[in-house]
């Protein structure tokens, strides 16, 4: 049986449109890329030449045809909530880049647009599939660190910046640029499905523009664990993408190598509470019978995001195909676009003239 091969129109050839998207869907024979749009003249000539399909200098032309299975709106991040919404009016299945939106009504108003036409909404959150996050995700359900209390992210590194994505007026800034993945990977771990408590501070310190580049983020919630996240150009010394610390051991690692140690209740010493004076100059102290275990990123992972588009797309395509499930639901990135919408309200930066 010859599987169906969806034809793809592409908005945006920079680095998200040709480097991510294009990069992997040329290469996929589920997908066909026949169309483009971008402003810029030498980019229609080079997917022209290397994909061999329509270009068009307008979205609006790319998004009046017919004979679409899919459109992938990679422009600029300002473009995403506007164009997504003339997309799915003219009848299109979208998959958007991120940040969806840069409010949460923004979101509502897509979903609205997505079920009154009968189309696919979808959101190009691939970190939900990077190989290191689905691992950490197996060691908790698998019980061993026990309750999960704390989750420390850090997506840091040291760099200064000074396109586009550093001015609040094209929804720029690390939180609605590099944010999207950690917060919703924080997100599903504390599979919470109302709006967490938010507390953030934000600052601006390297970058050129008027957006902010030093993110720290606490979320809380009942009956779940404390979120501790930092998105920092300012780290010289980044050290984890991730530790977890659990009521029977703890994780600690990043997108390539993760540890995790933890112990077996029944196969530790048996302690009661003890109320009086512990005789002579004594302290609590115990041998644990630790267990130790780690995890590398296999080597065809290693490409991290060729892998995470391979499973994202594979995803849509079931969905497109036959019916199946989204695995990152429009609702999903609703609740995320919240938290960084009351980010931004608790921090209020100053804006450039234009």
């Amino acid at each position: 049986m010859t599987s169906r091969v969806l034809r793809v129109g592409i908005l945006g050839q920079g680095r998200s449109g040709r480097n991510i998207h294009a990069e992997y869907l040329k290469d996929d024979p589920r997908f066909a890329i026949v169309a483009v749009a971008d402003l810029l003249a030498d980019r229609r000539e080079r997917a022209e030449r290397e994909y061999g399909c329509a270009t068009y200098a307008n979205v609006d032309d790319l998004l009046a045809r017919k004979d679409l299975d899919l459109v992938v709106n990679a422009l600029p991040s300002h473009f995403h909530a506007p164009v997504t919404l003339r997309g799915l009016e003219a009848g299109h299945n979208v998959l958007c880049e991120k940040p969806l939106a840069r409010y949460a009504a923004e979101v509502d108003a897509l979903i609205a647009a997505s079920e009154r036409q009968g189309r696919l909404l979808a959101i190009f959150q691939q970190s939900r599939f990077a190989p290191y996050f689905v691992k950490i995700r197996e060691v908790i359900a698998s019980g061993v660190l026990g309750r999960i209390v704390a989750i420390k992210i850090r997506f840091n590194g040291y760099a200064r910046r000074w396109d586009w994505q550093t001015l609040q007026e094209y929804a720029a800034g690390s939180l609605l640029n590099t944010g999207p993945h950690p917060v919703d990977q924080a997100l599903q771990l504390m599979n919470y499905d109302g709006m967490p408590s938010v507390w953030c501070k934000m600052d601006r310190v390297n970058s050129y523009g008027d957006a902010e580049d030093c993110v720290k983020l606490i979320m809380t919630a009942p009956d779940r664990p404390l979120v501790d996240l930092e998105i920092s150009s300012c780290d010289a010394y980044p050290r984890y993408t991730y530790q977890l610390q659990g009521s029977r051991g703890g994780l600690a690692g990043t997108t390539s190598h993760l540890d995790w140690r933890y112990f077996d209740p029944a196969m530790a010493p048996a302690q009661v509470l003890i109320r009086e004076p512990l005789p002579g100059p004594s302290y609590c102290s115990e041998e644990l019978p630790w267990q130790q275990a780690s995890w590398d990123v296999p080597q065809e992972q290693e490409d991290l995001f060729h892998s995470m588009s391979g499973r994202i797309y594979s995803n849509l395509y079931d969905v497109l195909t036959k019916g199946g499930a989204l695995v990152v639901t429009p609702a999903e990135v609703r609740q995320q676009i919240a938290v960084i919408e009351e980010c931004h309200r608790q921090n209020p930066l100053p804006r450039l003239a234009e």
